[in-house]
């Protein structure tokens, strides 16, 4: 895998989606935060869609029973391309489809197309069907609730910047509440729902952020900013950046 440690339902869901991709017919390259190579889909099976996926994101909290989830974006083949990883490093601009699920009391899928609206579906087990409950979902317009969310236990590893944000939606003249999961999608799933804002800054120890671009910090741009929200790198690289601007430059880069 590409850093995390990997768990016996973290082998299972990624060989679930593997499977499912490649027999689907529309696929002709893969890429899974568990698996180091792309996965090309044999040429008998290949479609024209490139898929990047978490299978299931905050893993790390299965053993105590919290919410965990899958994210995944969709690129098409550019033309003339037979299916490489060079279909896949391009920027968010090019991706056509983007979504997670999240995994809790009820399972929920939430997804977008490039430029339409973000649509939330609720798996009813009765039925073994997803059911269209929320439609359009957007941002609240006023922000919301004042929630802030991050892992605070790095605060003395941020740069100066980030420390005093912090501080200020701690110690401002209406305070922040706190609020954080450690799973992704939990985090981005409750703040597109009540509002406020989720950051995960570099630090001294991992400078480039920790986000991988592909299965987690593209797809999640895509949808917050098509739910009338911010996804922004911060000062990254000598300037403020789109999410979506940036261009990936190996599978597994962040």
């Amino acid at each position: 895998s590409t850093g995390d440690d990997q768990k016996k339902l973290d082998v299972l869901s990624n060989d679930m989606m593997i499977n499912a991709l490649v027999n689907s017919g529309v696929c002709s390259i893969l890429v899974s935060e568990e698996n180091e190579e792309p996965i090309i889909v044999p040429e008998n099976k290949a479609g024209k869609f490139c898929v990047a996926f978490d299978p299931l994101d905050g893993s790390s909290n299965i053993d105590c029973n919290v919410s965990v989830g899958t994210i995944f974006s969709v690129y098409e083949k550019s033309p003339g391309s037979k299916g490489s990883v060079d279909d896949l490093l391009r920027s968010g601009a090019h991706c056509i489809c983007a979504g997670y699920c999240v995994y809790s009391s009820a399972v929920e899928l939430v997804f977008t197309f490039r430029g339409g609206d973000v649509h939330g579906f609720c798996l009813d087990p009765t039925i073994g069907e997803f059911v269209h409950t929320r439609v359009g979902m957007k941002f609240p317009e006023d922000g919301g609730k004042r929630i802030y969310s991050c892992n605070e236990g790095n605060y003395q590893h941020w740069d100066k910047p980030i420390q005093d944000a912090v501080q200020v939606f701690k110690t401002g003249e209406k305070p922040y509440t706190a609020r954080y999961v450690g799973s992704m999608v939990a985090d981005i799933h409750r703040t597109l729902l009540y509002g406020g804002i989720y950051l995960y800054p570099a630090d001294k120890k991992s400078p480039k952020g920790k986000l991988r671009c592909l299965y987690e910090g593209i797809p999640m741009a895509m949808i917050i900013e098509q739910a009338n929200g911010i996804a922004s790198t911060g000062l990254f690289e000598g300037k403020i950046q789109r999410v979506l601007d940036l261009t990936p430059d190996e599978i597994h880069c962040k």
